[in-house]
């Protein structure tokens, strides 16, 4: 039998418990500061967390402090699914959702940054349970895991597992050889970014209560709002959305780059491969997309007075749409599915996208797709010269064969995983559109999907066995595949 530290795995995810127990108790706050009705229930909820958090940390306190891969894969693995189930509290105690499998789909999707929902009406929440949905996103989208690592020193347990177990995949250079001084610089550069979009938010016109939800939202690549209507509520006040969209780019950025405009290095920025393909394709994306629309409504006539007013409207949404799915963020201003079936293939097309490495967004990742594209012109090379020794360079560096194999491997899995995904809606008797679109959206955490849980939407007609395994495609997706199958193989479980 394979010898596993278990001890460490359950105390560290008590320790996770108490940071999910605070979060509740600052909602109670939120609660009891609008006098919405539900302090006490939300209070309760964040008790019965703690307690259980606490408990834990006492059955692990005589633990081996040392973890290794296999104990860093189950505590990131196991422990995001316990922050899911004792997320479930506040929804549960407060009567938010009457069924456990809407609550922990809710959940799931919060922690996940999926933004997918199963309410048909968002409005008639609490504050209180409006902003711990907001908070499940945030808390989510660096990584609760990356946050742990961040105190893990004052425990006197090393981190590096946990954090390559949450954040797998090229492209995740440290600003710091220690492993948790990177996460707290991560983690106030996303604090900052959260702090300036909430005081953006509030000047351009929005409530500070919406303006601090957002915020959240967008930081985390989320897509929760406090609106049944989404971001389409403020559809007249363009500012506010052009703000939203300038810090879904900059979340869907690797926050590496953040830190290095932080510090005036804008020339690592500027040769960055992955970050101007990213932003090429926002470019490139929004131009096709604005086109197809300023044509499409009659706006292509020089000269006509309704001439420039349809065509920044029409830009406007083509932005924000385009970085709102490549970013995985899943905010609505318009429902993309209707406006031309180009425009929606395309738009399917972006949700295997993905925004960049090291960032808060979900999907495959630009980078990844940089490389794999990379490796395929090199195979011209090869067909040309066998015998000649080739490797992809990415950032002046050469990509080393187990990168490239890597990435192969997580492409095929990806693929693979969408393909099963579909055919599980597709038992459950959804339609080929609308199966389809549920699997690249919750694997890729996007929010939004095709047919009839587009844009406009929600995802409140799907049966339970439906949300049982949209959430396990959501997990699957947030965590890129490898740290939730690894543990599904046989050769996880054995000595080596």
């Amino acid at each position: 039998m394979l010898t596993l530290n278990y001890k460490i795995v359950v105390y560290l995810m008590g320790v996770l418990l108490l940071f999910n127990g605070g979060f509740v108790l600052l909602s109670a706050l939120i609660s009891f500061l609008y006098k919405d009705g539900v302090t006490f229930e939300l209070t309760l909820a964040a008790f019965l967390i703690l307690s259980i958090g606490a408990l834990f940390m006492l059955f692990g306190r005589q633990h081996e402090k040392q973890i290794q891969k296999r104990e860093g894969y189950l505590i990131v693995t196991f422990g995001w699914v316990l922050m899911a189930l004792t997320g479930t509290f506040p929804y549960l105690l407060t009567g938010s959702f009457t069924d456990f499998a809407s609550s922990f789909f809710e959940t799931m999707s919060g922690y996940t940054t999926t933004g997918a929902t199963v309410l048909n009406d968002i409005e008639i929440l609490p504050q209180g349970i409006l902003f711990w949905r907001s908070t499940t996103h945030w808390i989510g989208g660096m990584g609760i895991i990356v946050l742990a690592i961040a105190i893990l020193p004052f425990l006197g347990i090393g981190g590096i597992q946990l954090f390559t177990a949450e954040a797998p995949g090229p492209g995740g250079d440290k600003l710091h050889p220690r492993i948790t001084d990177t996460a707290k610089r991560l983690w106030l550069i996303y604090l900052a970014y959260t702090c300036l979009e909430t005081l953006f938010l509030w000047l351009a016109g929005m409530s500070f209560f919406d303006a601090i939800n957002h915020a959240m939202s967008t930081v985390s690549t989320g897509g929760f709002s406090t609106k049944n209507s989404s971001i389409a509520f403020w559809n007249d006040q363009p500012l506010i959305q052009y703000i939203i969209t300038f810090f879904m780019f900059l979340a869907g950025t690797n926050f590496v780059l953040s830190y290095f405009a932080l510090t005036a290095k804008f020339k690592k920025i500027i040769n960055d491969e992955e970050f101007k393909l990213y932003f090429g394709l926002i470019v490139v994306f929004t131009l096709i997309t604005s086109t197809v629309l300023i044509l499409k409504e009659g706006y292509h006539i020089a000269g006509a007075s309704p001439f420039w007013e349809g065509a920044e409207s029409a830009l406007r949404s083509a932005l924000f749409q385009v970085i709102a799915v490549i970013t995985t963020t899943g905010f609505v201003t318009s429902d993309f599915t209707q406006w031309t079936p180009l425009l929606t293939v395309v738009f399917f097309g972006l949700m295997f996208m993905g925004g960049s490495s090291g960032s808060t967004s979900g999907g495959v990742k630009v980078v990844r797709h940089l490389l794999m594209i990379k490796s395929g012109f090199l195979e011209f090379k090869r067909a040309l010269h066998p015998n000649a020794i080739i490797h992809a360079r990415y950032n002046t560096k050469t990509v080393s064969d187990s990168i490239a194999y890597n990435i192969l491997g997580f492409f095929i899995l990806y693929m693979l995983s969408f393909i099963i995904g579909a055919v599980g809606f597709g038992i459950l008797g959804i339609d080929f559109e609308s199966a389809i679109g549920l699997s690249a959206s919750t694997l890729g955490n996007v929010g939004p999907a095709l047919g009839e849980f587009g844009p406009s939407s929600t995802y409140a007609a799907l049966a339970q066995g439906g949300k049982w395994w949209a959430t396990f495609l959501m997990l699957l997706g947030r965590l890129e595949l490898f740290t939730v199958l690894v543990l599904f193989t046989p050769f996880f479980w054995k000595k080596n």
